[in-house]
């Protein structure tokens, strides 16, 4: 006899399914976070040569490539996407109920 394994819907977010209260942020820095993780990771650079390209120290790198995102602000994580050569663009426009607040769009 099988057992029936019980889910629960996500909505998209995890740091919400967990009830975090600054969700959405979690999630926004989440996505900008790993967009960096993965320049980084094609560039095969070392965590020297990813600290000097990104103005940082090398155990920031190590924080970045561990998922650390929660420790940089978002401007932060936009100022290092700018020296990866990335344009970050912003764009406001209305909420409609289901809709994420933020959202991420990556363009290669």
């Amino acid at each position: 006899m099988k057992k029936k394994e019980k889910f629960e819907k996500s909505s998209g977010n995890v740091f919400a399914d967990l009830g975090l209260e600054d969700s959405e942020e979690l999630r926004l820095k989440a996505e900008l976070g790993a967009e960096i993780f993965r320049i980084l990771n094609r560039r095969k650079l070392t965590q020297a040569d990813a600290a000097e390209l990104l103005g940082i120290d090398q155990p920031q790198v190590s924080r970045l490539k561990n998922g650390e995102f929660n420790r940089f602000s978002v401007s932060r994580l936009f100022s290092f996407l700018n020296r990866l050569n990335r344009k970050v663009e912003v764009r406001v426009s209305r909420y409609r109920r289901g809709d994420r607040y933020q959202e991420v769009h990556v363009s290669v």
